[in-house]
């Protein structure tokens, strides 16, 4: 029986994040940074659990010690101890897929650092010591010799696999396959049936190759939600321009065009060194009765909301401050892997 990748919107038990500490390129702003992920907690656990990869045993005390101050409720925290490089659960976070029966089959594909850019060595052992440590012992788990990162990709309700080539395609990931070789993986793997393919869009100081999560996103009800860029003077404005032309059209299986949702485009944000950093409004989280939206302390962050709630009018939205992330060059989504319902053994704090 084949396994099919669950669209994000699927029923959860638990949202995944591997925590800041001081041996990450997060050091200098753990302070700033640290709050985020209480945030998260806070939000997440009145839904579901929430697994905190945690790097040793003092970070595990000095997390648990934050979020009771915190009123974090710690019967929703399922901790997981392994040894991390960095702490984009996206990327280094596992791909759950499921049958028609519920059967679920994790896939533990390789993470290489965004294509060798950065350290991974621990970071790709993860998944093995979390599904070892809590995942339920009837699910399968599959380790898949294919470069890949939960970012790059965005799966609907009808099969349909959303990426961009300039990700997917890259000589940095799996540079012996083209791109009917890397359609078939992903049709083996993750059970996609047809693919879109986003050739233009990029976010300035995105350093993973144009993930889809940072650009355009999957919605119920055949619906694509992604960045506009209405400023002419910016320097995204002629690639984001593209690519919304090419969202209009892309059509769905049965031949009709998908509902599109614009997001507004937030104004420019700057590190210390005056690098632009990536923010975006499209990468937000789906869990379980409500999305998290980063927001940046920006004018744009009221319609931001606004628009979301289009796309996922059954869901609470709410905004979560992500402008320190985004000065590591991620956002919201990024730091985070939803685990699909019947992931976690019944008792994975025992």
């Amino acid at each position: 029986m084949s396994f099919t990748l669950l669209p994000e919107w699927s029923p959860q038990d638990a949202v995944m994040v591997t925590w800041p500490h001081k041996n990450t390129d997060w050091a200098d702003i753990l302070e700033q940074v640290e709050p985020v992920y209480i945030a998260l907690c806070q939000q997440i656990s009145q839904v579901q659990k929430v697994v905190i990869v945690a790097h040793d045993e003092a970070l595990k005390n000095h997390i648990t010690t934050l979020l009771i101050n915190a009123s974090v409720d710690m019967q929703r925290i399922v901790f997981v101890d392994a040894p991390c490089n960095d702490t984009w659960a996206r990327d280094h976070g596992p791909l759950t897929t499921a049958n028609t029966s519920g059967e679920l089959s994790i896939k533990d594909f390789i993470f290489n650092g965004w294509g060798n850019k950065y350290q991974s060595d621990l970071d790709t052992k993860i998944n093995a010591a979390m599904c070892q440590q809590i995942a339920d012992e009837h699910n399968q788990v599959q380790q898949v010799n294919l470069v890949l990162e939960g970012g790059g990709v965005e799966i609907n309700e009808h099969k349909v696999l959303l990426t961009t080539s300039e990700c997917l395609l890259n000589p940095n990931r799996n540079p012996h396959l083209n791109k009917q070789q890397v359609e078939a993986e992903l049709t083996k793997e993750l059970g996609a049936t047809s693919f879109l393919w986003v050739d233009h869009g990029y976010l300035a100081g995105d350093d993973t190759d144009s993930h889809i999560d940072t650009l355009v996103r999957f919605a119920p009800n055949n619906t694509l939600v992604y960045v506009q860029c209405d400023d002419e003077q910016d320097e995204h404005y002629q690639a984001l321009n593209a690519m919304e032309s090419q969202l209009k059209e892309f059509v769905t299986p049965s031949g009709e065009p998908y509902n599109l949702v614009p997001l507004p485009w937030p104004s420019a944000k700057y590190n210390d060194e005056n690098e632009r950093l990536p923010a975006t409004y499209a990468n937000y989280l789906i869990i379980n009765d409500t999305v998290l939206l980063p927001i940046y302390g920006d004018e744009k962050d009221a319609l931001a909301l606004t628009q979301l709630q289009k796309a996922h009018p059954e869901r609470t939205i709410i905004g979560i401050d992500c402008l320190p992330i985004i000065h590591q060059f991620g956002s919201l989504h990024c730091i985070t892997m939803q685990l699909p319902q019947g992931f976690l053994s019944r008792n994975p704090n025992e």
